[in-house]
């Protein structure tokens, strides 16, 4: 994947300034694959994560805009083009985020969901970006470095670039999505690995994240719809539930047919709140394509519903944890706990 990432950036209709990729702990022949494309490469000496990687490329860049690519991605002829461009015409821009293609490489349901879904919801989002995105985002390098670059507590693939997002928002610094600033995604994705990266990687500490900023912009995969969409899904979970407990308990048709009308009410108003997204996937892929993108949405919005509630109650529990902390060191009894005597520095 990084050979295509560099094949297209040099056939690309204008040149990076600089390229420079950070090995960060590979195991293959992708330091070499990057020096035979002409990139500087660097490398972190062991498995440090994204975002550690991404801040020790910038200190070592002489550009005055960086622009963020993951390898496994491949820009479009007039990536760097449009990049330049948009700074240029825009002098007051901070930094600049765009999509993935309706055109994703690998050819399986899941990925070719997942990724159409990236880039409808980056399509259809708001001009004025609420986040930033690394995939391929470009920001000026004093903001990046005013702001403290990417939280290394991530070292894994996670939030990184939205939680900079939040940061270059809090500042009031000026983000901009450009929905025809595109990259082919390359990634194969499984459903397995596709709920947990959702979960883990995404859901939850996006959830902390929200609670940390108390910040939930009406953009992207925070939309209205979609908010609403999720407590339908629990909804229509509950009705499950319910008429489960119902036939078990030898309960009349009368409340089946009750539940029946509700779980059929819930599912036709999460079609219609979403209906621009299984039209975009009709047109891209056909109808079928669409229809078999269904269930694959519910379950989406039954585990983003799962991961908002287990982030909440990680959110609340660190919290709980450092008052817990905090009285210690001020000498104050916790109830409830005892606590072995201490001198705290």
């Amino acid at each position: 994947m990084l050979r295509a990432c560099l094949q297209h950036l040099r056939d690309g209709s204008e040149p990076p300034f600089e390229c420079i990729v950070v090995d960060d702990g590979s195991t293959d022949a992708s330091a070499e694959v990057a020096r035979s494309y002409g990139a500087r490469v660097l490398a972190t000496g062991a498995r440090r994560g994204p975002a550690h990687a991404r801040n020790k490329g910038v200190q070592a860049a002489r550009g005055n805009v960086i622009l963020f690519l993951d390898a496994d991605v491949c820009p479009a002829p007039d990536t760097i083009a449009r990049v330049r461009e948009a700074f240029e015409k825009e002098p007051d821009l901070d930094a600049l985020i765009g999509s993935y293609d309706d055109a994703p490489s690998s050819p399986g349901f899941v990925s070719q969901y997942k990724n159409l879904m990236h880039c409808f919801v980056h399509q259809s989002g708001r001009r004025a970006a609420s986040t930033f995105w690394s995939g391929c985002g470009a920001i000026h390098r004093d903001v990046f470095l005013a702001l403290g670059g990417f939280d290394e507590a991530y070292d894994r693939p996670a939030i990184e670039d939205i939680e900079l997002g939040y940061r270059l928002v809090g500042a009031r610094r000026k983000v901009r999505l450009d929905p025809h600033l595109t990259v082919k995604h390359l990634k194969h994705w499984t459903l397995t690995g596709l709920i947990r990266s959702d979960i883990f990687d995404r859901g939850v500490p996006w959830t902390e994240l929200i609670w940390r900023d108390r910040l939930m912009p009406n953009d992207l995969n925070l939309r209205t719809s979609q908010r609403v969409s999720v407590a339908l899904v629990v909804l229509l979970v509950a009705l499950s539930g319910i008429a489960a407990l119902g036939w078990d308990a030898g309960s009349s048709i009368s409340l089946g047919l009750g539940v029946l009308g509700g779980w059929l009410l819930g599912l036709a108003a999460i079609l219609l709140l979403n209906r621009r997204f299984y039209a975009f996937l009709a047109q891209r892929r056909g109808p079928a394509f669409a229809c078999a993108a269904v269930p694959m949405q519910l379950a989406y919005y039954a585990y983003s519903g799962f991961s908002f509630a287990v982030g909440t109650f990680r959110f609340a529990a660190g919290l709980a944890r450092e008052r817990v902390v905090l009285l210690e060191a001020e000498g104050e009894p916790v109830p409830g706990k005892i606590v072995e005597s201490r001198q705290v520095a």
